[in-house]
């Protein structure tokens, strides 16, 4: 049985509240998990049941009318989420991993014993996932968090390299299908001066270089206005079956990380340079 998940709102800095407790935001897929008739079923966020793509899960040991909220992530062998080795396992239909391990990380739990729970308070939600799994293992575990200490919890997940923090209201219910101001994410990015060398045919698309020409991947997100400003300042060098070559432009970015490429994930504009 499928819900929609409660959805982050985005939060450009962390803040100590004790009203709040602080999680790792964990860099994988966002997975619903129920159990009905001694059956499991799997959900991504948009509804579409991946079931099949994850045999490791279908004997978790919960009650039956039960719907658990979590993120789906592979580690790599120090322990940090990969994100690339979690897209490689979803895409493959071998089910293999090589020196990383799958884990599903449960941050929230929607029905228990076939009972809504959503308008539990998050604390007291917390609570029944201690006795819905008593025990963490490597394939099925819950989340760790803490009061408050945003901003000390930030600086160590940027210590790591990590993706970022959640904060949530001790108080919040679990809003369905909601993106809620009692639910924050603080990503953490990074930040480099690229060169904008190129568009994309058809869809939206802008080709990103370094400094020092090597390639940097592709940016699909700007505002209409920063479009605009874009298509008035280009001058067009030259064009194949896939790109339109400009005279480069600097600007400013911030990304999730660099992949394994060498390429920016999710590069967006910060400001013209």
């Amino acid at each position: 049985m499928f819900f929609a998940p409660m959805l982050l709102q985005k939060k450009n800095e962390p803040f100590d509240d004790d009203s709040y407790i602080t999680e790792l935001k964990l860099d994988g897929i966002r997975l619903i998990l129920s159990k009905f008739d001694e059956k499991v079923r799997l959900y991504t966020r948009h509804n579409n049941e991946v079931t099949a793509k994850f045999p490791e899960l279908l004997k978790v040991d919960i009650p039956n009318g039960t719907v658990l909220d979590g993120e789906i992530i592979v580690t790599d062998p120090y322990g940090k989420p990969d994100f690339e080795a979690m897209m490689s396992r979803f895409m493959s239909k071998r089910n293999i991993l090589k020196n990383c391990t799958l884990s599903y990380v449960v941050f929230d739990v929607i029905q228990y014993n076939g009972k809504m729970v959503t308008l539990l308070p998050l604390i007291e939600r917390k609570q029944l996932l201690d006795e819905i799994i008593t025990q963490d293992t490597s394939i099925v575990a819950k989340i760790k968090y803490i009061e408050g200490n945003g901003s000390t919890y930030f600086n160590l997940v940027q210590q790591q390299d990590l993706e970022g923090i959640v904060m949530k209201r001790k108080d919040s219910r679990y809003e369905l299908g909601k993106r809620s101001q009692s639910w924050l994410k603080v990503i953490n990015y990074k930040y480099d001066d690229v060169m904008i060398s190129g568009f994309r045919k058809g869809e939206f698309g802008l080709l990103l270089s370094f400094l020092d020409g090597k390639p940097a991947g592709l940016m699909e997100l700007m505002s209409t206005a920063e479009r605009k400003k874009l298509y008035l300042k280009h001058q067009v060098i030259s064009e194949d079956h896939k790109f339109i070559f400009i005279k480069p432009i600097k600007c400013r970015v911030k990304y999730r990380n660099l992949t394994k490429a060498g390429m920016l994930r999710i590069p967006s504009l910060v400001e013209w340079n």
